[in-house]
């Protein structure tokens, strides 16, 4: 008796290497993490007044925040009263736009308000905004 032996084929067992994978994604990661900022910025809690015909300002200008206590922050930085009008003018200088926009407590004393706009004014801000929010009818900040 003859026996022939049928030469099996052999399953070749596929097994995907994870180790390139592994290293895209964490080039990835690292690309992503080394391009993105991680800027923190200090704020305060403001209370906008309310308008009735408000209208949406570009946010491309330089930013003044005032709270309800009198502190004042530009551009993300707080800034004491007397040391505003070189703040607000190197803050313009930086700019694209030489417009500020005032976003002031609703609870802020008339005159400290008064005071930034002189400040604006003599840096020769071509623009000033002050920032209301809106009071349900059309429009915004």
């Amino acid at each position: 008796m003859i026996s022939l032996e049928f030469e099996r084929r052999k399953r070749s067992e596929t097994r995907l290497d994870m180790t390139p994978l592994i290293d895209m994604v964490f080039l990835l990661l690292i690309f992503f993490v080394l391009s993105s900022q991680f800027v923190s910025h200090k704020g305060f809690r403001v209370k906008l007044p309310k308008a009735a015909h408000a209208q949406i300002q570009k946010n491309e200008s330089v930013m003044v925040i005032i709270n309800k206590d009198g502190h004042i922050l530009l551009e993300g930085k707080e800034v004491l009263s007397k040391d505003l009008k070189g703040a607000v003018l190197s803050a313009l200088m930086g700019s694209r736009s030489k417009s500020l926009i005032i976003k002031a407590d609703e609870g802020v004393p008339l005159g400290l308000a008064v005071k930034v706009m002189d400040v604006a004014k003599e840096a020769n801000a071509d623009g000033l905004v002050i920032s209301t929010q809106d009071s349900g009818h059309e429009g915004g900040n």
